[in-house]
């Protein structure tokens, strides 16, 4: 800007002035005309500017009153410095959040401005050390890996999609990589960084289905449109456009995002090799039932009602253990473990046990690794195994928290969870309260944390998805509630992490204890999230199903 310009700009009540009338082709951010003004008002601003090929020129304004200016050496550009906000203005400055939550929404505006312009190098200093920088000239694929979640690279998928002149492109994470708060959610149009609503819908409704309601798409999304086809000026904060035609661009978002996720196939969101099973090669059963292989899960990676399930000490011939047992020791014997059959049910070498007694029944067999079949005196149910865990260790939480807490279990080897350090600095702030829950960590580093112990009713939970999962929604909390008063809320995330997951093989004595618990349990006829955990088909259903009545 020239002297003159700058002067302009910091007038009350001044806009950009343009050659003409067409203020939809202007193709910059452009800029509030009260804005610069206004933060001066209220601040100490420096602003520099200057033309290349002419002189540099510095304006100091101190809370709306000009308090110097002349030549400023410079490079060609414009440098804004802003200090002492609200500093003379108390009753403004009360009402800003904490450092740490205002330093995050700063971070969080930069990021943003960063990823609609990998040609333009940022950084970003808090406390005296760098908390953000990246070179100008990047690729966007670069310039959104260094700004996002590391593993969206590797956990999604490309964009590149065009219908009637407008183009979509970026990258958007596989259904299975997906997070708890919508944050993660980062979409511009003709380069500008928005919170549209049209456009969180779309992305929701490409997802619909393939996610749970609870879950939400971690994204990147560039929507170019003719200028003359979006008006970007309905908002004051520039965050929410308005297009001239939104069903065609809702449904180019929802037809971009399924064609590339379609395309993707059956990827999964991928993992870690220590968390990977290894099985061998199938082996058929002998009519006497040896050789049939049993998919017990191993013992440090049980669910938490495993210990439900009687164990007593095996003798060489096997006396003693049950079936599962007996057949576990002997694959243990001859190394081989085998996938039993989808549709799980074990051989009735011994009477099945008696319905009459349990109201849930008694297990039958399992349904596609997901889903329970238990007989009752009355019917047939279904019961989703993930559901119903995650019911139960909550109401175990809820429980221990009311004594006093939960007990913590160490790990062998601490875990670094790497994240950005707005989130760091969420954990860190709520750690002692977090470790009243079970979860003992630490700051390691500016960008992650180190965990020492995790809750010990989860057994081998997923730390990772767990941690992250809290910072996110750490965002989201009243800072003037404790963790205490959201139980509910932090119980019902770590219990998701800690229970059996659909897919997992289970035996029947598992089954069995899984069942038992239920019974026993308050609110088990629904999971965290308000969906049912077990369905019923009396009998009379089942004869009107095949014509018997």
């Amino acid at each position: 800007m020239t002297p003159e310009d700058m002067a302009l700009a910091l007038e009350r009540h001044a806009t950009s002035k343009l050659p003409d009338e067409a203020i939809e082709n202007v193709s910059t951010l452009g800029f509030r005309g009260e804005a610069l003004p206004s933060i001066a008002s209220v601040a100490r601003m420096t602003l520099e500017s200057r033309v290349r090929g002419e002189e540099g020129w510095a304006r100091v304004v101190d809370n709306g009153v000009v308090v110097s200016e002349g030549p400023a050496a410079i490079p060609p550009g414009t440098r804004v410095r802003v200090e002492a906000l609200f500093e003379r203005v108390p009753a403004r400055r009360k009402f800003l959040r904490s450092p740490r939550s205002e330093f995050a929404a700063c971070l969080d505006v930069v990021k943003r401005l960063a990823m609609a312009r990998p040609d333009i190098g940022f950084s970003v200093e808090h406390d005296g050390r760098r908390s953000l920088g990246v070179a100008g000239g990047e690729t966007l694929p670069d310039r959104v890996a260094a700004l996002t979640d590391r593993g969206l690279v590797d956990n999604g998928v490309g964009i590149d999609f065009v219908r009637e002149g407008i183009g979509l492109g970026g990258i958007a994470g596989l259904p299975t990589f997906n997070r708890g708060v919508a944050d993660h959610q980062y979409l511009f149009v003709n380069g500008r960084p928005v919170k549209d609503r049209l456009l969180i819908g779309a992305i929701r409704g490409a997802y619909a289905e393939m996610m749970p309601r609870d879950r939400h798409a971690v994204v990147a999304l560039f929507l170019d449109v003719p200028p003359d086809a979006v008006d970007v000026n309905v908002h004051p904060a520039k965050t929410e456009v308005r297009f001239r035609d939104p069903a065609m661009v809702r449904g180019l978002i929802v037809s971009g995002l399924r064609r590339a996720l379609d395309e993707a196939g059956h990827r999964s969101q991928s993992a870690p090799e220590s968390a990977l099973a290894a099985w061998t090669q199938e082996q058929s059963p002998s009519p006497s039932g040896e050789g049939l292989g049993w998919g017990r899960v191993p013992q440090d990676e049980a669910p938490a009602f495993w210990s439900a399930v009687p164990t007593p000490n095996p003798s060489p011939e096997g006396e003693g253990l049950s079936l599962d047992q007996r057949s576990y020791a002997l694959n243990e014997r001859r190394s081989v473990f085998t996938p039993p059959p989808q549709a799980r049910a074990e051989p009735a070498y011994a009477p099945p046990p008696e319905t009459i007694d349990f109201p849930l029944g008694v297990a039958r067999g399992q349904v596609a690794k997901t889903y329970i079949v238990a007989e009752s005196p009355d019917g047939l149910i279904l019961v989703d195994q993930h559901a119903a865990h995650e019911r139960l260790v909550l109401e175990r939480m809820r429980k221990a928290m009311a004594s006093g807490g939960v007990s913590s279990q160490a790990l062998l080897l601490p875990e670094v969870i790497e994240l950005d350090e707005p989130a760091c600095d969420r954990l860190e702030a709520r750690a002692a309260e977090l470790s009243e829950f079970g979860l003992d960590l630490d700051r390691f580093g500016p960008h992650a944390m180190l965990v020492r112990g995790v809750p010990a009713m989860l057994g081998q939970s997923d730390v990772t998805g767990l941690v992250t999962d809290l910072a996110d929604e750490l965002a989201a909390f009243d800072e003037a509630l404790s963790l205490r008063e959201r139980l509910d809320h932090v119980a019902a995330t770590m219990a998701c992490h800690g229970s059996v997951r659909a897919g997992r093989i289970l035996s029947v004595a598992e089954m069995n204890a899984l069942l038992r618990e239920m019974e026993v349990t308050p609110h088990s006829g629904q999971c965290n999230h308000g969906r049912p955990t077990w369905v019923k088909l009396a009998h009379g259903d089942i004869e009107k199903l095949f014509g018997r009545k």
